[in-house]
């Protein structure tokens, strides 16, 4: 007769069987059913429109932060000031120009996705309002933002790009007018897409447009390399379909017999 095997290690055995049991029962969070990105979205938005704005006029708003030097990221949301512009309500930044640089220079501009997953996000898309000493409007601009992948969360997102060349600019209020709240911005599948929490892919289709929404993180400063990199080769919208390689070489290059 076979000896027993000791008592601990019938425990040790109950426990690990135990063990993987639980493991088939548990999901990791990157497996998750993920939480409806229009509810999400629409409690971002009641949020806002419960939100009592701070000012009535750009001449109420505080320009004690000098425009960052480089890139810096901001958070726009629940507990920031608001603001109602042409009964539109806001979150927004508000900035001095840099008076010592000289112009024309560029700002760049950079929205994170706000969720866990790509097809579960939306973007903060900014609109910017330059300015004179007297807090009077020279410029009023929807930017537009599109798509760049990088090598990591800094250098990946929705970028966008804004010139001064106005010698009169002295302030920047960056907000988010009704029409950029009520758009989207396309995005195409990459490699680079994943989950905050797992670097797995997402199921999601190969391109769509991402809506925008009322807050969520936005990189504002003055341009440098990086940024002006990721804008220069982002993706703004799905490209046009040509006829194909053949006929346009056959117009490039027309047939020896053709006479031209």
């Amino acid at each position: 007769m076979r000896p027993r095997p000791p008592a601990i290690a019938m425990l040790a055995l109950t426990l690990l069987l135990g063990a993987c049991q639980s493991a088939k029962v548990l999901v990791p969070p990157n497996l998750r059913p993920t939480e409806d990105p229009a509810k999400t979205l629409e409690q971002a938005r009641q949020n806002l429109q419960q939100a009592t704005p701070c000012c009535t006029s750009f001449a109420d708003f505080s320009y004690a932060n000098l425009l960052p030097w480089r890139p810096k990221a901001f958070t726009l949301g629940q507990g920031g000031p608001v603001v109602n512009l042409n009964g539109t309500h806001s979150y927004f930044l508000a900035f001095r120009l840099p008076t010592d640089v000289k112009l024309p220079y560029e700002i760049a501009l950079k929205a994170e996705l706000n969720g866990r997953w790509l097809h579960a996000s939306y973007l903060f898309a900014p609109t910017v309002v330059v300015l004179d000493e007297a807090f009077q409007p020279l410029d009023h601009r929807d930017v537009t933002l599109c798509e760049y992948m990088g090598w990591s969360d800094k250098s990946s997102g929705a970028f966008g790009r804004y010139r001064i060349d106005n010698p009169k600019a002295r302030y920047l209020v960056i907000y988010s007018s009704a029409a950029q709240q009520g758009g989207s911005t396309y995005w195409e599948q990459s490699p680079a897409v994943f989950s905050v929490d797992s670097p797995v892919v997402a199921p999601t289709q190969s391109s769509f447009r991402i809506p925008h929404g009322p807050d969520g993180t936005l990189w504002v400063g003055l341009m440098n390399h990086s940024f002006r990199k990721a804008v220069d080769n982002a993706i703004c919208d799905k490209a046009t379909q040509g006829d194909g390689i053949l006929n346009t070489l056959r117009t490039a290059l027309p047939l020896p017999w053709s006479g031209s």
